[in-house]
């Protein structure tokens, strides 16, 4: 407990009460802000704020704003290493994700970067959803004082690679702002280019601001996350051992699905409901022998790449993609063997032909059917780094304890072009036995949080292994005694043998942890039910809800029930609500930007 000299027990509680739930970032920000006001009634020079959390009374013109947009915390990364090299060469900087900068402000900004994703078919990542749509609407001020730079991250796999970005950035030049660095593209190997990115944008920003003589090496931004551990994070794993691993599905289920119980103990990894656990995973032993043989090279040949030396095998299992296919290794793969049709398909206007061909190929499967005598130095070169996977945490801390994380997960297997495929993460986590060591990290996901007034109301959507995050939800909600509703749409196909977690739903009923449940089991019925059917069907209470203030969920795929979900919203809103679709969409809008409307798709 902080020391209270002075302070009221009554003002002590209102002031926890003001601070619930608020990020690390925003409680330096009222520090700043506080002790700014009592510098002013003192007239005493206090040493500088935390850089990134500045005072409001600092000019806009003597600082960089940092601003990022991320989905699962790439940019953010890339954001906080820039403003603290920009801090440590003595610049006021502050950093904020875009859902937590108010847009007003942007008419006031002289110095700007922004870091941002795309995601899918070019959109933004949800939390700078409400970003993006002010600065690219109407309402947009003209920012002819604006000196910016952008940096876009992405996947060059999907047809609209950094498609956000680039439009930000012709958009910022549109309303009259000045680059003062050239608009930035980072692929999935993001590291190198983007901390080249940032030493050049840096020098820029420096020029553009002044430095001052004395540069405040001392000084470190503050992320708007919490700092979970300084000794093991995504670039060092905590190698978590497996206490339970059991399938939660019938056994003639289609799809398998694993609940896992892994240790955190003695790691100092915390986490929130809301949260991810990042996995680095391990390529199939089968696959990788398959590409050895396939190729006819030596698991044991010594390869260098990167300034790293390991035997092929072991790039080849921990070090290099074997299960997603990607734009660069087919446009090295159509170039080495000389092929045609292959090379067609990168072409620009077979944009769809590659898609498909990207989301039904695994580079076995270009291997086998198109054949290319790679030698291993080339093979290594041309893969793509291994990236860790990122699971939605299905358990609060405070129902399970803090040494304990659970994860749900769906074990990707099916047969394809003669042969069988795995996913490398859940493949890897199904095989863990118990006493098994997983290498885990948290990243923290603080646009995926619970009402800070436990007294909301939340409504989840979370059709199959989506359903995680919200067990975590019901715990925790459990757990600290809160006194608003939980309500719950949950769907999968067949309610005998898919119906993940059911006994502890009944239970959360039984109990009144979980207030209501709709199911939706699509192949139970004669007609395909999904939960957007079930919100449709419930529209009149739903809508009153949200009304009333609830807070909504949602988690699951990104591709099509993330959307058909929301459509099924709009519909809500329509029939119950009394808007046109045009402003029950700027409703659900507002929802996002005002954070009553969270998403955790992928």
């Amino acid at each position: 407990m902080l020391p209270t000299p002075g302070l009221a027990a009554e003002r002590l509680a209102l002031l926890h009460r003001l601070t619930e739930g608020l990020p690390p970032a925003e409680l330096y920000w009222i520090s700043a802000w506080s002790a700014a006001l009592a510098a002013q009634a003192t007239r005493v020079t206090l040493p500088p704020a935390a850089p990134v959390a500045e005072a409001p009374s600092a000019a806009a013109a003597e600082r960089l704003t940092v601003l990022y947009g991320s989905q699962t915390g790439n940019s953010r990364r890339v954001a906080e290493r820039l403003a603290e090299r920009a801090a440590a060469a003595g610049l006021g900087v502050r950093l904020l994700r875009t859902g937590a900068y108010a847009v007003r402000e942007l008419a006031q900004e002289r110095h700007l970067v922004l870091v941002i994703s795309s995601q899918g078919d070019g959109d933004p990542p949800d939390d700078a959803l409400g970003f993006v749509e002010f600065v690219s609407g109407k309402r947009a001020p003209r920012l002819p004082q604006l000196k910016f730079a952008v940096l876009g991250l992405g996947d060059s796999s999907y047809p609209q690679f950094c498609a956000v970005s680039r439009r930000l950035d012709a958009r910022f030049a549109e309303l009259g702002a000045q680059r003062f660095a050239p608009l930035g593209e980072a692929d999935v190997d993001f590291e190198a280019p983007s901390a080249s990115w940032s030493e050049s944008a840096l020098a820029r920003a420096r020029e553009t601001l002044g430095t001052p003589a004395t540069p405040a090496t001392n000084l470190r931004p503050v992320a708007l996350h919490a700092v979970n551990s300084a000794l093991h994070d995504r670039a060092n794993p905590y190698a978590a051992e497996v206490l339970e691993n059991q399938r939660i599905v019938a056994r003639d289920s289609a799809r398998e699905v694993r609940h896992l119980e892994l240790s955190l103990q003695g790691s100092g990894l915390r986490y929130e409901p809301g949260d991810a656990l990042g996995v680095w995973p391990r390529n199939p032993p089968a696959l990788v022998d398959d590409c050895l043989r396939l190729l006819r090279l030596d698991g044991e040949q010594e390869v260098a790449h990167d300034g790293r030396r390991l035997p092929l095998r072991r790039w080849l299992t921990h070090e290099r993609e074997l299960t997603r296919l990607s734009r660069p290794l087919l446009a090295a793969h159509a170039a080495a063997s000389g092929d045609a049709g292959l090379a067609r398909v990168l072409e620009p206007e077979q944009r769809e032909a590659l898609a498909r061909l990207l989301d039904a190929y695994q580079p076995i499967d270009l291997l086998r059917r198109h054949p290319v005598d790679w030698d291993a130095p080339q093979l290594v070169a041309a893969l793509r780094p291994l990236t860790p996977r990122l699971y939605s945490i299905a358990s609060s801390a405070k129902a399970v304890g803090e040494d304990e994380v659970h994860l749900t997960v769906g074990v990707v297997e099916y047969s394809a072009h003669g042969g069988a495929h795995l996913g490398a993460a859940s493949a890897f986590l199904a095989a863990a036995g118990e006493e098994a060591r997983v290498p885990v990290f948290v990243e923290a996901n603080e646009r995926f949080r619970l009402p800070a007034d436990p007294s909301r109301d939340i409504i989840m959507i979370g059709p199959g292994t989506g359903v995680a995050p919200f067990r975590a939800f019901v715990q925790e909600r459990q757990a600290v005694g809160a006194a608003g509703r939980n309500w719950l749409f949950f769907g999968n196909r067949h309610f005998a043998q898919d119906f993940l977690y059911q006994t502890e739903w009944q239970r959360a009923l039984q109990d009144g942890a979980l207030h209501r449940l709709d199911l939706a089991f699509s192949r139970d019925t004669a007609a395909k039910v999904y939960v957007q059917h079930k919100l449709r069907e419930r529209g009149r209470e739903l809508y009153g809800w949200l009304r009333d203030g609830a807070h909504l969920y949602v988690c699951g795929d990104a591709t099509h029930m993330a959307k058909d979900v929301h459509e099924a919203l709009v519909d809500v809103a329509v029939a119950h609500g009394g808007l046109s679709a045009g402003d029950a969409r700027g409703w659900l809008a507002e929802l996002l930007q005002e954070g009553r409307y969270a998403r955790d798709v992928y």
